[in-house]
């Protein structure tokens, strides 16, 4: 039994009354809800062995079920696990190909994943996360994926918006909160709440937002979203948006009947408010979560520097040279690429021998902490080429034919673990390495027929 605050109880039985209040608690002490998402950028059709019998509601190619991080589904980036209410902030944000967004608190990247899959890897994403530890779990997370456009930031809010003015069609917020909504899913979480502790977060809420606002263009889409049930960082949050901001609520066409609206008299009585959604551990659908859409009025005017805008770079001291191209090329140009990465020699880039095409050219005054930049290639070592493990996931997109596939479920483990394998192959040098036909890494076939393990260090299981 989960030991709920007295504060905590007093304060839903009022909001919700006693037996609705009732039911909250208990849900709180049932099993936690799991689900995956199944990735759309990747050639996953009959890949995937978890059965796929029991969708998550208004979610599409997302399923209940548990997985396991060592099966090549994972590994592989064909599955990502997500908490099923956590899914929908992503899902309502009408994200289309193409589009500017932003996904300000990104790890560990889930929500992030899901609006890679929205723009298929046309337009640009930027994930940012103030934690320098959970910023790498999101570039796993988002390599893994094999995403291709992805700018992954580890900044705070107010070191990245001068950067980018105006820059975003969409931002998606889902903000530091106090968590109530994970109660039953990390119960050391009721160890440090309090209403005060609620207040504090309502507040960095708000500071966290007057920053997003400023890279918003106007008309775009700000997606607000927390995983607390608490009025003040939900509804009071999105109606000072609208009263302060200027912003107007959107309907976000969800219409399943286990989801809860909004409550305007728990703020300031918008009607609008009831366009937002409310997901409650009893109404079966995950756990805790808040999600809103608002558009910003078109009429704000804000200032660009238009120094900035627009400026071409005449030459790029990070650009190749041609013998380095062409030490790059003779590896790389064996595979089959996908879209993203056809016209490679164009964009490529290279600092301190990390070869990498750039999901955005950044003038060289910008100071920000960049965990990556689009897709790493690989490393340039005395007058070779490596490919990178991103690389590998990237091209998992499409179908290829230097590939190993390894035959066992033991070959699979020892790979994992950064054994070398004896395989029965004409193929030399950088191959991708297989299993179940989902393609997780790179290796190397030797003359005596030993694959080489390019599996990265930090990954081995």
């Amino acid at each position: 039994m989960l030991n709920l605050p007295n504060e905590f109880k007093t304060k839903y039985q009022n909001l919700l009354g006693i037996e609705k209040a009732n039911a909250l608690f208990s849900a709180m002490n049932e099993a936690s809800k799991k689900a995956f998402r199944v990735n759309t950028l990747k050639d996953s059709n009959e890949k995937v062995s978890y059965k796929l019998n029991n969708p998550v509601p208004e979610i599409d190619h997302a399923y209940y079920g548990e997985i396991n991080g060592e099966d090549p589904e994972w590994v592989s980036g064909i599955v990502y696990s997500q908490d099923p209410a956590a899914m929908f902030p992503a899902a309502i944000s009408k994200v289309k190909p193409g589009a500017k967004v932003l996904d300000l608190c990104a790890a560990p990247g889930g929500k992030t994943t899901a609006l890679a899959e929205k723009l298929q890897n046309e337009g640009v994403l930027v994930a940012n996360e103030i934690s320098n530890v959970r910023a790498k779990a999101l570039r796993e997370n988002l390599e893994r994926w094999g995403v291709t456009n992805a700018l992954i930031t580890n900044e705070s809010p107010e070191k990245l918006s001068p950067v980018f003015p105006a820059f975003f069609d969409v931002i998606l917020v889902d903000a530091p909160c106090s968590g109530e909504g994970m109660f039953r899913k990390n119960p050391e979480a009721i160890d440090y709440w309090s209403q005060d502790y609620v207040l504090t977060c309502q507040a960095r809420q708000k500071d966290i937002l007057n920053e997003a606002i400023k890279m918003l263009k106007p008309g775009g889409s700000l997606i607000y979203s927390t995983c607390t049930f608490s009025p003040e960082e939900d509804e009071e949050i999105v109606s000072w948006l609208v009263n302060d901001h200027d912003f107007s609520i959107l309907d976000p066409h969800i219409n399943d009947p286990r989801i809860s609206l909004g409550h305007p008299e728990w703020a300031d009585g918008n009607t609008d408010l009831t366009k937002t959604l409310r997901f409650w551990p009893q109404d079966g659908i995950g756990e805790g979560q808040y999600a809103a859409i608002l558009q910003k009025s078109r009429d704000i005017k804000q200032e660009v520097d238009k120094k900035r805008k627009n400026k071409r770079i005449k030459h790029n001291p990070l650009r190749l040279t041609k013998n380095d191209q062409e030490l790059v090329a003779k590896v790389i140009e064996q595979f089959n690429l996908p879209v993203g990465l056809k016209d490679w020699r164009e964009k490529v880039l290279v600092r301190q021998d990390h070869v990498f095409v750039p999901a955005i050219v950044l003038p060289e005054n910008i100071r920000l902490r960049i965990v990556n930049n689009g897709v790493e290639l690989g490393i340039l070592k005395k007058n070779r080429f490596e490919p990178g493990h991103q690389l590998a996931e990237v091209l998992g997109q499409v179908k290829q034919s230097r590939l190993i596939e390894l035959a066992t479920l033991k070959d699979y483990q020892d790979y994992l673990h950064g054994e070398t394998l004896k395989v029965q192959s004409d193929l030399r040098g950088f191959v991708l390495v297989s299993y179940r036909n989902m393609i997780f890494s790179f290796g190397k076939v030797a003359g005596n027929q030993v694959l080489k393990n390019f599996y990265p260090k930090g990954l081995r299981k």
